[in-house]
């Protein structure tokens, strides 16, 4: 058996060193950076007839890149603690420290002096703020108007990285557009719905089916990710020479997510694994999100219904608003919305991305997809991908008057970029009634309170533990 996985590790390793190098900024899961996130995709030509612009356009991001939380802070407190005792006993037995890397060896947490976490870092508001001035940029017809909140609504939760990271988008988006200070700045709103009440932007947070699903689910999928903790532990224990444990070796790998992603160093925590380690390590992240957030369960993505109906009514007023001539500025041009994993991967799942057509079908009769594929497989569902730090679904509604079949189409921007829905035939661009009809309508006969209310005595979620998971499907 150990053989088998030096070989699979071996496997992994050739085929990403034959990949034109292997930067680990690119493989952190959903902890990956905007920037190193936003172009893993290739552009695909433009599919937009002549004759067709845009009047209206639906933003769904996650907030930027933040610190980590002060309950992950702590543990990586109790990680230093960990290591000086892995370096003390070593040192006791007298075994050679000479594998050890320099900066493990009296190793402290540059978190450790902070008190509060989890909020938006220099970082994160840097890629929120150019993100609205792309925005803007790429849809000139759109942001022509004067700034008023009822045509340019600007939503976020009421966590506090997601409504910086709102207002950060907002400065990018307008700025030059005002009279305050040197830069030209102008003040504009950011609405919040209630935590306890937010069902379009915190729907996971307000659903309790999803809630007991998750907790059911949660001890299962520690138990999946185990085999390759274990392997990599003992990979590790033997090229370092330090007695590591398998929670050694899951906060090691957090560190190095952590440290590549906000602090920008790649020659610590990441170096001690290999890339076919660190391949395995972020599909672990991936099953999670997977099984969690993602296609493992319907009620993951069914709980988003009330922000797919809020998507489509804004789309349907800005057609009544096209067919009835409104005058400028009297009607929504843009609505922004600014929430969190938890929201853009759902709503990616309603969306129907990242699948083919066949895995499509069956979400639409409601059967359970395979999970990701390990590596050295390749898989299309990765969470670096999916939903990075400011990973964003753009839904941008085009008026087609040339076009005999529909007048109205909607583009598909997933990270700024055109991809294909498996419900539109694999367009990115589909006809608004085609989309209403093939990839929304079968989602919102589900509704939200009859999916998320808990029933009495409702027998519980069977845990994700199949052979196929388990083994990876290798």
């Amino acid at each position: 058996m150990f053989a088998i996985s030096i070989l699979v590790l071996l496997s992994i390793t050739a085929q990403l060193k034959a990949d034109h190098g292997f930067d680990v900024r690119h493989h952190l899961s959903t902890v990956t950076t905007y920037d190193a996130a936003k172009d893993l995709v290739k552009a695909s030509a433009n599919s937009i007839p002549d004759g067709c612009t845009p009047i209206h356009l639906n933003l769904v991001a996650r907030h930027g890149a933040r610190s980590p939380t002060i309950k992950r802070m702590r543990e990586l407190d109790k990680l230093a603690s960990h290591l000086e005792e892995l370096i003390k006993d070593a040192e006791e037995q007298k075994l050679s420290l000479e594998k050890v890397p320099l900066w493990l060896r009296g190793w402290k947490s540059p978190w450790r002096a902070k008190l509060k976490g989890g909020e938006l870092i220099t970082k994160g508001e840097e890629e929120m703020y150019n993100l609205g001035i792309r925005i803007r940029e790429r849809f000139p017809e759109l942001f022509e108007e004067e700034y008023h909140p009822d045509v340019y609504p600007i939503k976020a939760t009421q966590v506090p990285r997601a409504s910086a990271s709102a207002v950060a988008f907002g400065i990018g988006f307008l700025s030059e557009k005002g009279t305050l200070g040197p830069a030209r700045h102008r003040a504009f709103a950011v609405t919040s719905e209630s935590r306890a009440s937010d069902i379009i932007l915190r729907f996971h947070d307000c659903c309790g089916k999803y809630k007991a699903f998750r907790k059911s689910q949660e001890p299962a999928v520690d138990k999946l990710k185990e085999s390759v903790l274990d392997e990599i532990t003992s990979a590790l224990t033997s090229r370092y020479g330090l007695n590591f444990t398998r929670k050694n070796v899951a906060m090691l790998w957090f560190l190095c997510k952590q440290e590549a992603s906000v602090l920008d160093i790649t020659d610590q925590a990441c170096d001690l694994f290999s890339p076919s380690e660190v391949a395995l390590l972020e599909w672990t992240d991936d099953l999670e999100m997977f099984i969690l957030k993602g296609y493992g369960n319907s009620i993951n993505y069914r709980m988003g219904v009330p922000l797919l109906a809020d998507v489509v009514q804004s789309m349907e007023q800005a057609i009544k608003a096209k067919e009835e001539k409104h005058a400028p500025g009297s009607y929504e041009k843009a609505r922004l919305r600014f929430a969190h994993a938890e929201t853009v991967v759902p709503f990616t799942c309603l969306l129907g991305l990242f699948l083919d057509d066949s895995e499509f079908q069956k979400i639409q009769r409601e059967e359970s997809l395979e999970p990701p594929p390990k590596p050295p497989q390749s898989r299309n569902w990765r969470g670096s991908n999916v939903a990075p730090f400011a990973g964003n679904n753009m839904l941008v509604l085009h008026s087609c008057p040339a076009n005999s079949a529909s007048k109205y189409f909607v583009q598909v921007l997933h990270n700024e970029h055109p991809i294909p829905m498996a419900g539109c035939n694999g367009s990115d661009f589909c006809p608004f009634e085609e989309f209403k009809e093939k990839i929304v309508a079968p989602h919102l006969k589900h509704d939200y309170n009859s999916v998320c209310t808990v029933q009495p005595e409702e027998p519980e979620h069977k845990p994700a533990t199949s052979k196929s998971v388990l083994l990876g499907r290798c």
